[in-house]
């Protein structure tokens, strides 16, 4: 079995993250300023997301950058 990729375990960490705080992905990317549709390619892991999108995300989550991180190995 492929280990899974660094993009994935990100995206996994965020929806996790949204999901918690009760925020649909269109309400997570209002909140961030970004598209929905983005928002649900990184949790999919297929968007390889910018450092200003990690912060954006980070801020509208209300967590460090860095949790978003945790769980990466």
């Amino acid at each position: 079995m492929p280990k899974p990729s660094t993009k994935s375990i990100f995206g996994k960490a965020l929806r996790a993250l949204r999901e918690q705080r009760g925020y649909s992905q269109e309400e997570l990317a209002e909140r961030a300023g970004l598209h929905r549709n983005y928002v649900g390619g990184v949790e999919r892991g297929e968007r390889n997301v910018a450092l200003e999108n990690i912060v954006k995300l980070a801020l509208a989550l209300s967590v460090r950058t860095k949790e978003l991180f945790d769980s990466l190995p």
